[in-house]
């Protein structure tokens, strides 16, 4: 017999895990209503209930303590609490269901003619009579609206669990576990840029939510660096922004148009039509514009391709991209670089009337495969001369009296090496240089500096901001041209994500980054030595106030080369170490560590609060930690990294007693995909593996991914399936398939470039073979990342899923997503 909600205010706390449904406290419901009892038409009387719902929802979901219509304001009280309840107009229902592991649950609402049913804001049909919630480990909000109602007294709301021994409790609490749609949806700031006179800044952020799915919202607006005001109010999709040197005009392109907007008036004026394929557009002097333009080939209509060389897989190898130049006055434009060749243009020097210009030449010669030629180009003769050509070169720019440039250990005659002759340099560990104009005297000036240079800009008195790796982190440091030393930028983020700063005699800062328990933060420094900083946007305040977040460890240990070996752990929010735990094991393994970004494509803070403890470690060959360190990358395919996680992993589990040693998963992507599979060969001491766009076959990733020739001319310097078949073989997981006793699970993008995905199907195809547990799953039209908001949360869902079915021993999540038919 079911239960109204006036019997069941004396109802449990909890729902049972018997076959026939509980009703709801209602005490543990909140209420609110009536909502516009005026109106003479409810929603579903009109023609626009959907967008009249849509709208109505997104205050009732929020977490606030009462809303406002047309001026009357209602308060959210306890439903128990009612006694009016068949007063006319809208009302509203809103509860908070948690659960500790996945459980599939029936929702059954009756006495209500007209309702709409949302789940952690998305509307959910009715099967049959009832809602099916396939409730994921955590918090879900229930909100729902109603629209018809004759009796309250008859409505009854009940609840069944699908699983036993499972438990949903319900209550008025708003969610404040971490969730997926936080970590993707909420907004972070994008892109800054200041003005050359640290007055006014670009402030551009994005955001997600369940209407516009894929598509992100975006909004993009100019600030006043003093107050942090918003001034002026650009289109939301404008890029290719551009500051005057004298701070009156902005320059940016929105919908392929390139506008001028005057700081001055705030009135804005068209430049130009159609510019589709411009880019790095900068004021070249006051009155003239300098850009990139592509041009693409026509599409062919042959019925073959000849291919020109290793680069011309690349979708993108035959486009042309050459420099212009665009008078702001007349809207001519010139084009300045060589028609025979395409270019990148690295920087210009309009003093002394110069582009300094890269390009790329076929040179299969040596490692890795490829030549970057900078060339210096003069405006005024259209005359140009070769820098250099180089094996190893990232980006460069002028200085006062010649470049700088960021290359590898290897850069210039071996010029920045630190290393034993005999070792061979990893050239992913980028160092800075000094080069003179005409590019024969050279100057390593990071030899001693550990962390690997990433972006890097040049000031007006030759230092140079730089944003580096260091170990797990990326920091902001600043080269002392004067003194020739590096000085540390203080801030309290882990990952600095972004950055600008003005050309002022004292430069302005801004930045955006993140830690590896704090969402992202926007700061200001006036002065570039202040220990403090000014906070322009904070995260956590906006989107995580109430939400619960895991506690992080630092865990390091030393491996059998004597080297300590980094690494961090992350654990669940309501940690109870009485009890044990299973563990998730993550690592990179190739040149980068995992950095300490607050979220990313691997959530770690995620994991720990779906009861995972989380041990992120960063082994030998990454770069950041000092040559010596990375350049045991090299020729080595695992054989380092390997032993690492095998006893980084055993010394974790040492110190974690609390970890269930029995319950140990193991994952990575890309070179950590390798890795995993690599792993499944060498030690059955993990219970689950997920290995996500993997190498399989060293030798099939290097004749037919994308870059597999280039990274290979790194990660197997002078090695070749010809002069070293041992390593090719022996250290590609698929020639060890039939020692994997480990269950599998492979994920990859059926569009994957980098990694084909012939990688995962060729493991696929041995451990079928062998009768070994394995799973593909395949992304479609996913390349080697998942970006899509859709894909992503459906990945995410993947991983846990097969984790929780080995782990947990709860199979029912991954069930529901791939049922067996």
């Amino acid at each position: 017999m079911k239960k109204s909600f006036l019997a069941a205010m004396l109802g449990a706390y909890f729902i049972s895990p018997v076959a026939h449904a509980e009703a709801i406290d209602a005490s543990k419901i909140n209420y609110l209503g009536p909502i516009a009892p005026q109106n003479a038409l409810k929603p579903f009387e009109t023609n626009r209930k959907n967008a009249i719902l849509t709208n109505l929802k997104q205050s009732l979901t929020a977490d606030q303590k009462s809303v406002s219509f047309f001026g009357n304001t209602l308060k959210w009280q306890s439903l128990s609490k009612v006694n009016a309840l068949t007063e006319p107009g809208l009302q509203a229902l809103k509860f908070t269901l948690t659960t500790t592991r996945f459980t599939p649950a029936t929702l059954k609402l009756d006495g209500v003619k007209e309702a709409s049913f949302y789940l952690n804001g998305e509307l959910l049909s009715k099967k049959g009579d009832a809602y099916k919630l396939p409730l994921t480990t955590g918090q879900h909000q229930v909100v729902i609206i109603t629209e018809s109602v004759e009796d309250w007294g008859k409505v009854a709301l009940d609840l069944t669990s699908e699983i036993e021994k499972s438990k949903i409790s319900v209550s008025t609490d708003a969610p404040n576990t971490l969730s997926a749609k936080q970590l993707f949806d909420s907004k972070t700031v994008s892109n800054l840029s200041i003005s050359p006179n640290g007055k006014h800044l670009i402030w551009q952020t994005r955001s997600y939510n369940d209407k516009n799915a894929n598509k992100a919202i975006r909004e993009t607006v100019i600030k006043s660096v003093k107050d942090n005001e918003i001034v002026y109010s650009l289109p939301a999709n404008a890029s290719n922004f551009a500051w005057s040197d004298d701070n009156t005009h902005l320059v940016y392109t929105s919908n392929k148009v390139l506008y001028k907007l005057n700081l001055k008036t705030l009135t804005t004026s068209a430049l130009s039509e159609d510019l589709s394929g411009i880019s790095n557009v900068d004021f070249y002097d006051n009155d003239t514009l300098i850009f990139t333009w592509v041009k693409r080939p026509e599409k062919s209509k042959s019925l073959t391709k000849y291919y020109h060389g290793l680069e011309d897989r690349w979708s993108y190898a035959r486009n042309k991209t050459c420099v212009y130049l665009y008078d702001v006055n007349s809207g001519l434009m010139r084009q300045v670089s060589p028609a025979e060749f395409s270019v990148s243009l690295q920087d210009f020097d309009n003093e002394r009337g110069t582009l300094l210009l890269s390009r790329s030449i076929s040179d299969y010669a040596a490692p890795p495969h490829m030549l970057t030629e900078l060339l210096e180009y003069n405006l005024k003769d259209n005359s140009q001369t070769t820098v250099g050509k180089y094996r190893t070169f990232n980006s460069a720019q002028y200085s006062s009296d010649g470049l700088y440039i960021t290359a590898g250990p290897e850069f210039g005659e071996k010029a920045g090496k630190t290393v034993a002759d005999s070792q061979l340099s990893n050239n992913y560990d980028t160092q800075l240089y000094s080069v003179s104009y005409d590019g024969k005297n050279i100057t390593a000036l990071s030899k001693t500096f550990y962390p690997s240079i990433g972006q890097f800009s040049v000031l007006k008195n030759d230092d140079v901001i730089l944003n580096v790796g260091e170990e797990d982190k990326r920091q902001l440091y600043v080269f002392d041209e004067s003194k020739k030393r590096f000085n540390k930028v203080k801030t309290n983020l882990d990952v600095i994500e972004r950055f600008s700063v003005s050309t002022e005699k004292s430069p302005t800062l801004v930045f955006a980054g993140t830690g590896a328990q704090l969402p992202q933060q926007v700061q200001l420094k006036t002065k570039l030595s202040n220990t403090k900083s000014k906070t322009l946007f904070n995260s956590k305040k906006a989107f995580y106030a109430n939400t619960q977040l895991p506690s992080l460890e630092e865990f390091n240990f030393t491996n059998d080369q004597g080297t300590e070996i980094k690494g961090r752990v992350y654990l669940p929010s309501n940690l109870d170490k009485q009890k044990q735990y299973p563990a998730l094991v993550y690592y990179y393994g190739g040149t980068s560590p995992v950095n300490r970004a607050f979220t990313g494509r691997y959530p770690f803070n995620l994991w720990a609060e779906n009861g995972y403890v989380v041990y992120v470690l960063q082994p030998t060959g990454a770069t950041g930690f000092g040559q010596d360190f990375s350049a045991k990358h090299v020729n080595a395919w695992g054989e380092y990294t390997a032993n690492d996680i095998i006893k980084g992993t055993n010394a974790f589990l040492d110190k974690y007693s609390f970890v269930d040693k029995t319950k140990v998963g193991n994952l990575g992507a890309s070179y950590g995909g390798f890795m995993t599979m690599l792993l499944a060969t060498k030690t059955d001491m993990f219970s689950a593996s997920i290995s996500h766009a993997g190498i399989s076959n060293i030798t099939s990733y290097w004749g037919q991914g994308w870059w597999g020739y280039l990274y290979s001319g790194e990660a197997s310097k002078n090695s070749f399936p010809w002069n070293n078949a041992k390593l090719y073989s022996e250290h590609s997981p698929v020639f060890n398939a039939d020692k994997v006793k480990t269950p599998l699970l492979l994920i990859h993008g059926d569009s994957d470039t980098n990694v084909p995905v012939g990688e995962s199907h060729t493991m696929y195809t041995a451990l079928k073979l062998l009768g070994q547990d394995v799973e593909l799953v395949e992304y479609k039209g996913a390349d080697h990342q998942i970006f899509a908001r859709d894909k992503r949360f459906h990945w995410w869902n993947t991983m846990l899923a097969y984790f929780d079915k080995h782990l947990k021993e709860q199979p029912q999540w991954w069930n529901d997503l791939y049922t067996q038919k």
